[in-house]
């Protein structure tokens, strides 16, 4: 087997100790090395110079959990000069009954000589620590998610039905409500007088959801929770501001990527720290779109595709992208509205979300290596790509609402085109290319009908009564 490097090291990681194998091939025979370093600081800086002595370059460790983050935080100093790759532990797995950490350290020595393995993608310290913040981010709108949702549960146990007239309990108009009960007040008039101006119209309606059981224990539980809620905001403001200065240097990218319909401010962060600024780590795009898992998998035996669910990738990424693809399947006369609503109409709505979300990250693959801007083709492109196929779904909708649609013919947009290279089959006529006289009916201008009128005695089928003749296809009895 072909050796890609002579000297390298496969490292076994487990939280309290880090089994090492240093093979080396020299004069054509192969030589191991192995020692066990702990996991303090002190321990990794002896790992790195036990390394160094042994003259390695190239290491490789398993990913397990986040034991192998502090390995790679010392190993990647610049001064130790490593190369190293982070391999999923599927590819290194051994079979039952023959696996302990010597071997399992030896045998990824042996992969990363021969070139057995593909390494994960690690971005610079820079990308690493907004990830970070934007992750934090995400889990303290999570923990703001389930106290308000925990306060409209305590609402129900009070026989307070706020939740059936404000869609948000906690906006501008519910937390105003809420903070005066937990105060204390019950009347429903005076209560219904502090929501917006816009809600005015529900004014009975919240009287009406304010009629419960208020107690002392309640105004407590209330209170706590209310407490709780502002606390996640200042903690959620605080990030935010924290993650804007890390993404202030690429404001010039961040805008650009705005301009995809269905990404936002916080879409655009969270493809910033997620990817970063560089994506010379992907091939391509379609390496990009499997690492996010937006692609289907494949599971294909004996001829057979048994499934094509997609597999596990980068759920931050993956989450945000598909919540822009929903944003952008609802905005108006765009492209990829106009890809949601085709791809609905076969595999259903979440399908297309996923495949909207990838089309997205296909876009912002180029124009964060390319460097160019998002180009909108329009709602109606694929109308202008195949006129033809939509003049036919049109018609077939004007006769599902039971239009006479025989003299609905579309108007020919093709000024260059000879006429006698048109026909009526929606395809250009070859008759004058190959020298003989065309025998199909030329397209001709017509206008909208009204709706059908009832068919003349026996006409019984819908393609005699185009042709205005007697149905020809009835078949006589014997």
């Amino acid at each position: 087997m072909t050796v890609i490097c002579r000297r390298c090291a496969g490292l076994d990681v487990h939280r309290d100790k880090i089994a090492v194998c240093v093979r080396i091939r020299s004069n054509g025979k192969y030589e191991e090395h192995h020692e066990v370093f702990g996991s303090f600081n002190c321990d990794l800086k002896k790992l790195a110079r036990w390394l160094k002595e042994h003259k390695v370059r190239r290491v490789a460790m398993e990913s397990t959990g986040v034991y192998w983050m502090p390995v790679w935080n010392v190993l990647e100093q610049y001064r130790f000069g490593f190369d190293l790759l982070l391999v999923n532990p599927a590819q290194v797995r051994a079979l039952n009954g023959h696996k302990t950490d010597r071997i399992d350290c030896a045998r990824i020595a042996e992969f990363l000589q021969h070139g057995r393995l593909a390494g994960s993608f690690i971005p610079p310290v820079a990308v690493r620590q907004a990830r970070a913040l934007e992750r934090r981010r995400v889990n303290l709108q999570q923990d703001r998610n389930r106290v308000t949702n925990r306060i409209g549960k305590l609402l129900q146990t009070a026989n307070v039905k706020l939740s059936s007239v404000l869609s948000n309990i906690v906006g501008v108009s519910g937390e105003k409500i809420l903070r005066a009960l937990a105060a204390g007040e019950r009347d429903g008039e005076k209560l219904a007088g502090l929501v917006h101006y816009s809600l005015a119209g529900k004014r009975e309606a919240i009287v009406r959801s304010l009629e419960g059981r208020f107690d002392g224990h309640f105004r407590y539980l209330l209170t706590e929770l209310l407490s709780e809620l502002d606390h996640l905001d200042r903690k959620l403001e605080s990030t935010t501001a924290r993650l804007a200065l890390y993404m202030a240097p690429h404001q010039d990218l961040f805008l650009r990527l705005c301009t995809v319909p269905g990404i936002d401010k916080i879409v655009a962060w969270t493809i910033l720290a997620e990817i970063g600024a560089d994506v010379s780590a992907f091939p391509d795009a379609k390496h990009l779109a499997s690492w996010a898992a937006l692609c289907p998998g494949n599971n294909e035996s004996a001829g057979k595709r048994k499934s094509g669910r997609t597999n596990k990738g980068n759920k931050y990424l993956r989450r945000a992208l598909i919540q822009a693809a929903w944003a952008a399947g609802r905005s108006k006369n765009t492209f990829l509205s106009a890809l949601f609503l085709r791809i609905t109409r076969r595999h259903g709505m979440k399908k297309a979300a996923v495949a909207v979300a990838h089309r997205m990250l296909v876009y912002i693959f180029h124009i964060i290596r390319d460097g160019g801007s998002y180009v909108e083709k329009g709602g109606d492109y694929f109308d202008r790509r195949n006129p033809e196929r939509a003049a036919s779904r049109l018609l077939a909708r004007l006769d599902a609402l039971d239009y006479d649609t025989s003299g609905i013919i579309r108007k020919v947009h093709k000024p260059e085109q000879p006429a006698e290279l048109r026909s009526g089959r929606g395809r250009p006529c070859k008759c004058a290319e190959r020298g003989f006289p065309c025998p199909h009916p030329p397209r001709l201008f017509r206008t909208l009908p009204g709706p059908k009128q009832p068919p003349p005695e026996g006409q019984l089928c819908r393609k005699c009564n185009r042709w205005g003749i007697a149905c020809i296809h009835l078949v006589p009895k014997k």
